[in-house]
C-alpha cells in the first residue's frame, strides 16, 4: 500500500518484518515520539502508542504505566546510554528492535548541529543478541539488510554489500 511513498528501503523492510510477527489486534508501545514510521504503522491498521520524548535513560515510567502487548524500538537503542535498563522494564512478552550496525568503514554517527542526535552505541549483531539474552529475551527471528545510498565513492559502494541494519523479534523467557 505505501511502497511508493516509503522514504526508504528501511521502512519497507521493517514493516514486512513486523507484519510477519505481529497482528494488528495487538497494542504496540513504540519507543520514541510519534514519527513517520509510527504513522505508517497506524495507517496499516496497527494500534500504536509512542513515548512522549522523556529521557528514557533516566525515566522508564511509560514502560510500566502504558498498556501494550508488543514493545518496539526502531533505531532508538543506539541513542541510549543504558538500553539494559529499558529492556528490564519492558512489561510485554514480545519485542521488535532494529539498530544500525557498526560499520568498519564508517565512524559512529554524530550530528554537527543537534546535540541529541548522536549514536552512543553502534552495535554488532552479537552485542544486541547478548543484551537481549542477559535481560531475559529469546530471539525468535532476526535479519540484516543493506541500505545503499545514491552516491559515488568507495563507502557508498560498500553499502551495497555490507548490512547496515539488524532487526530482531524476541519473546520474553518465562
Amino acid at each position: 500500500m505505501y511502497e511508493k511513498t516509503f522514504p526508504n528501503k528501511r521502512f519497507k523492510h521493517t514493516l514486512e518484518f513486523l507484519k510477519k510477527h505481529i497482528s494488528t489486534t495487538e497494542t504496540i508501545l513504540d519507543l520514541g515520539v510519534e514519527n513517520p514510521f509510527s504513522k505508517i504503522l497506524k495507517a496499516e491498521g496497527f494500534q500504536v502508542k509512542n513515548t512522549t520524548g522523556e529521557d528514557l535513560d533516566n525515566n522508564q515510567t511509560a514502560l510500566q504505566k502504558e498498556e501494550y502487548t508488543v514493545f518496539t524500538a526502531f533505531e532508538i537503542f543506539e541513542h541510549l546510554l543504558n538500553p539494559y535498563t529499558i529492556l528490564e522494564n519492558v512489561k510485554s512478552d514480545k519485542l521488535l528492535i532494529s539498530i544500525p550496525l557498526r560499520l568498519w568503514f564508517s565512524p559512529a554517527y554524530r550530528s554537527k548541529t543537534d546535540m541529541w542526535d548522536r549514536h552512543y552505541h553502534e552495535f554488532e549483531d552479537w552485542q544486541l543478541d547478548w543484551l537481549l539474552e542477559k535481560t531475559g529475551w529469546k530471539i525468535i527471528d532476526s535479519q540484516k539488510f543493506t541500505h545503499p545510498v545514491k552516491k559515488i565513492g568507495f563507502r557508498p559502494l560498500l553499502r551495497f554489500f555490507t548490512p547496515r541494519y539488524y532487526i530482531v523479534y524476541a519473546e520474553k523467557v518465562k
